[in-house]
């Protein structure tokens, strides 16, 4: 079990952000990376595709002998992530439980902020979590389409992106929140612009959490890699590689992004 591999999966790009981090906190384990490009955004989809197209994600992961799988798709999380625990036997965990975790954790006034896509934020599946963490905090949720495509984009810091950003952040200001999960695997990429417009807010970042929680169930398992040597992550899309490659560097700062294209 050891010196099997971690799966990840992603409607897209995003889950780099919990690769990367998943990276730095575990340099010896191996992960195999499945982005599902070809039928990206899962947020504008019903429930039954998204839990339809995790399965298949699942299945292919299993193929590459892991041993844990990591759903870093926030609305897959929400809305599949009970389902597909339930027909694999395997662990696999979602990045919403983390980020409500550390969210609970940080906040001081109890007013926590979320901002995901349309089918992450209509799930509430953050509120539920928080509030299973902290009945007495107030959650405020805002959807924020046209994020994911401007990241990918590779407009990090537009003026464009920022005016967008604004308009979407404005209303956490007349709620007071002070502190702001970013509910979409995209979005750490934004926290330079979203530091510079709400300053005094602290920033969950979703990405991270999760990859401190794969570390501790492999360390309480006691199946972290003995290796002592990085292996390089094997990268897989079901469509358009050289785009994943070309803005996948982009996320990873790093060179070793080649994706293969698979046929679910």
């Amino acid at each position: 079990m050891n010196n099997k591999g971690i799966g990840v999966f992603d409607s897209g790009l995003g889950g780099l952000t919990v690769v990367k981090e998943i990276m730095n906190l575990m340099p010896n384990e191996r992960i195999f990376y499945l982005g599902d490009t070809a039928r990206t955004p899962y947020g504008t989809k019903t429930k039954e595709t998204i839990i339809s197209f995790s399965k298949e994600n699942t299945a292919f992961l299993l193929k590459k002998n892991v041993k844990i799988i990591v759903v870093a798709c926030n609305t897959a999380s929400a809305l599949a992530l009970k389902e597909i625990k339930h027909a694999f036997d395997i662990d696999i965990i979602g990045v919403i439980e983390a980020g409500a975790r550390a969210a609970v954790e940080t906040t001081k006034n109890k007013r926590i902020g979320v901002i995901g896509t349309k089918a992450t934020i209509a799930s509430c599946a953050y509120i539920a979590a928080i509030k299973k963490y902290d009945s007495h905090c107030r959650v405020f949720g805002q959807a924020a389409p046209l994020l994911v495509p401007l990241v990918e984009e590779g407009w990090l810091s537009n003026k464009e992106t920022e005016s967008i950003l604004r308009r979407y952040l404005e209303s956490f200001k007349s709620n007071k929140i002070d502190t702001l999960v970013l509910g979409c695997t995209h979005y750490p990429l934004l926290k330079p612009l979203i530091k510079k417009i709400m300053p005094k807010v602290s920033i969950i970042d979703s990405a991270r959490e999760i990859a401190k929680t794969v570390r501790a169930i492999l360390e309480a398992r006691d199946i972290t890699s003995k290796q002592n040597n990085r292996r390089k992550p094997e990268f897989f899309v079901t469509d358009t590689p050289d785009t994943f490659n070309k803005v996948g560097r982009m996320f990873l700062k790093k060179d070793m992004v080649l994706a293969k294209r698979v046929v679910l």
